[in-house]
């Protein structure tokens, strides 16, 4: 990894960010396309250090297929899908449509992927597509190591922060979710995240067992959000950083898509703080509640619950919680 990545981070921040200055979206419009773009990236490198190493091994009596990088944990790329044949485009070409029909592509061929990429590029003006495809095009970023991660996180944290409040429904500051994982050392088992967001605590947990010379593998990565743009985020997230998991989309304390009552090995998360109205008629007899329903009209206790039951006997969790409830006479239960 580059020594000067922060500037790297920098520079390519500055060409990201003109699309603000110079166009009429709103930062949570323009903050996914940027996003896939980095992630197109992050594949085509990888899919070329690939062909290369397949390259220098095959032979003439074989053909070199789809399912050969596959099992290199690499995800296909047709033609049309790769960097270099977009930064090539004809001045007359439809960029934003090119760009549209790529992220198509890499779905049809990695399954996995279905629905996740962006594809609303034709809403952006040709000229910033081409600054930022060029600026993604840096020979700095063909390195070995966490670096498209590294720029992943750092422009999740900077659109999190032009979007205010509304950006920490989808991002946790590093420095906070890294505390939590020093503290609850994920080394191995399953953990779930019931507020998952863009999935920093499975980033950062997966980060932790490597720093300590672990397997990766030894954790499974299971998470729950409301919101499907924010979900695209977090499988995204998860590809730059060669991972993967079972991500769904559902409301969390209406549905238990991962049957977690005693499941998990760890839990971490920063849920939303406050919120009222929750249905508890709805959630009367889930097990997820062996503590009863607070009779305060406030979910912290209701996300506390599902953490605690979500555990198995030697499981411990992580999250982040309003001051509020620390207040014990919340904490009362319908009889």
């Amino acid at each position: 990894m580059p020594a000067n990545l922060s500037d790297l981070e920098r520079t390519l921040w500055g060409a990201a960010d003109e699309l603000r200055a110079n166009s009429e979206l709103k930062s949570s419009e323009y903050s996914v396309p940027v996003l896939g773009l980095i992630f197109l990236r992050y594949a085509d490198f990888k899919f070329a250090q690939a062909h290369a190493k397949l390259a220098a091994h095959s032979t003439s009596r074989r053909t070199v297929g789809k399912t050969d990088y596959q099992a290199q944990g690499v995800l296909y790329l047709p033609e049309s899908a790769r960097f270099s044949t977009l930064l090539n485009l004809p001045e007359s070409a439809d960029i934003g449509k090119s760009i549209n029909d790529a992220m198509r592509a890499i779905e049809h061929e990695n399954e996995d992927l279905k629905d996740v990429l962006p594809k609303t590029y034709t809403r952006l003006d040709k000229p910033i597509l081409v600054t930022l495809l060029k600026a993604f095009a840096t020979d700095a970023l063909n390195v070995e190591g966490d670096a498209f991660g590294r720029i992943y996180e750092y422009f999740l944290g900077k659109f999190a922060m032009t979007e205010g409040q509304k950006g920490g429904e989808f991002f946790t500051p590093t420095s906070i979710v890294k505390l939590i994982v020093e503290i609850i050392e994920p080394f191995d088992g399953r953990i779930l995240d019931p507020a998952c967001g863009s999935g920093g605590m499975f980033v950062q947990s997966a980060a932790f067992v490597a720093s300590h010379r672990k397997n990766i593998r030894q954790i499974s990565i299971y998470g729950q959000e409301k919101v499907a743009e924010t979900i695209r985020l977090c499988k995204m997230n998860l590809a730059v950083h060669g991972l993967g998991g079972d991500i769904k989309q559902g409301v969390t304390y209406y549905e238990d898509l991962h049957n977690s009552p005693g499941r998990f090995d760890f839990v971490m998360a920063n849920p939303p703080f406050n919120v009222d109205k929750v249905d508890k008629e709805r959630l009367k007899d889930d097990p997820r509640f062996p503590f009863g329903l607070p009779k305060a009209d406030n979910a912290n206790y209701l996300w506390i619950e599902i953490f605690y039951s979500a555990l198995n006997p030697t499981g411990r969790a992580g999250f982040v919680m309003a001051n509020s409830a620390r207040t014990f006479h919340n904490w009362q239960t319908h009889q």
